[in-house]
């Protein structure tokens, strides 16, 4: 689920590859490689870039890891309203 995830996520926040994965601090010259590969689930980041990742894409860690399309929608959801309060 996480190629998925990662993909919805980033497409949703309307980032290419490669500057997301800049932003998540992936070198430059291989930030669109490293991207793809993870969004087709050819490698899987460790749970440290996936927590860069989440920060910048806006979600929490745990909305990549959930088998459940309705369970993602309700962790994005809640997500939403707690930041909501901030």
């Amino acid at each position: 689920m996480l190629p998925y995830r990662l993909k919805q996520a980033r497409e949703r926040m309307g980032l290419a590859q490669q500057r997301l994965g800049i932003l998540a601090g992936i070198d430059e010259a291989t930030a669109s490689a490293r991207m793809n590969q993870y969004e087709r689930g050819v490698h899987t980041p460790d749970f440290e870039l996936v927590c860069r990742l989440a920060a910048i894409l806006q979600v929490p860690a745990c909305y990549f890891y959930t088998r459940e399309d309705e369970l993602a929608e309700m962790i994005l959801l809640w997500h939403e309203r707690q930041n909501a309060g901030n």
